[in-house]
């Protein structure tokens, strides 16, 4: 079993992080818990991305990203939900940084979890939330499921979140971003074996490793050409050389999340 899921808390390593207001992740099967935001790149705000929204526990600690598509819905990945209740997550837009108390907070009033998700490396991995309070932010759009061709191996995407900077470092303070290509099915399976699932997948890095998600920036959007395609998923490590990160192919779930959006 390959990687890590890019989140996940558990209440013992949350609660040992929660003053630091860091991220904690629960490793994929066989991995190991451990600390790990966008490995390379550079900072940036919400002032420029106000679609990317924090997601947090109840006390305002975040642990997953996600991204404003309505004024009341976001898309996330399904692993960041697992577990949760609407009572225990908030959802915290136009937020910089992770020790602000700026932006808007949000209760959340549903958790739409894909129903065939059961685990990241096995694909499905899509959430959308329903907000208890509207966000005054500029949504993004999202692919439809007629748009597979943004896939095209070497296209830019772009990369965003709050996770590690590098594997088992430190949380981001700031958001961050950085930009990718989008790497043909072929070699990610090459990668990753069976663990690919090449209708529900799809990678994006360089094949030398550097750039990359990471730990705590799982939920958060993988955009091409400014429009979601992507959801931050799960992968071999953080940038490493050979095992780029694994995003949800969101064009396989458009028509379910469009029913929970419009919903």
């Amino acid at each position: 079993m390959f990687g890590l899921n890019r989140a996940r808390k558990t209440a013992a390593v949350l609660a040992a992080t929660a003053a630091a207001a860091t991220t904690a992740l629960l490793g994929a099967p066989n991995a190991v818990a451990a600390p790990q935001p966008i490995v390379g790149g550079s900072t940036t705000t919400t002032t420029a991305y106000p679609f990317v929204m924090q997601i947090t526990d109840a006390s305002q600690n975040q642990f997953c990203g996600g991204t404003l598509v309505s004024a009341t819905k976001v898309i996330t990945a399904a692993h960041c939900m697992v577990g949760e209740s609407t009572s225990s997550v908030r959802v915290v837009g136009g937020r910089t940084n992770l020790n602000g108390t700026n932006g808007t907070v949000s209760r959340v009033s549903k958790i739409w979890i894909n129903p065939s998700y059961t685990d990241a490396t096995k694909g499905k991995d899509v959430a959308v939330l329903t907000l208890a309070t509207s966000m005054p932010y500029t949504t993004a759009s999202y692919v439809t499921s007629s748009q597979t061709g943004v896939y095209a191996a070497g296209t830019t995407a772009r990369i965003l979140g709050w996770g590690t900077t590098s594997e088992n470092g430190s949380s981001s303070n700031q958001l961050r971003t950085a930009t990718v290509p989008v790497v043909a099915d072929t070699s990610c399976k090459s990668s990753y074996g069976s663990d690919f699932v090449q209708t529900d997948m799809v990678c994006a890095g360089y094949s030398s490793g550097g750039v990359d998600t990471c730990q705590g920036d799982s939920g958060g959007p993988l955009l091409i050409g400014g429009v979601l395609a992507g959801i931050t998923s799960w992968g071999e490590g953080c940038a490493e050389a050979g095992y780029p990160g694994v995003y949800t192919r969101l064009t396989t779930f458009s028509s379910l999340v469009a029913t929970q959006v419009n919903s």
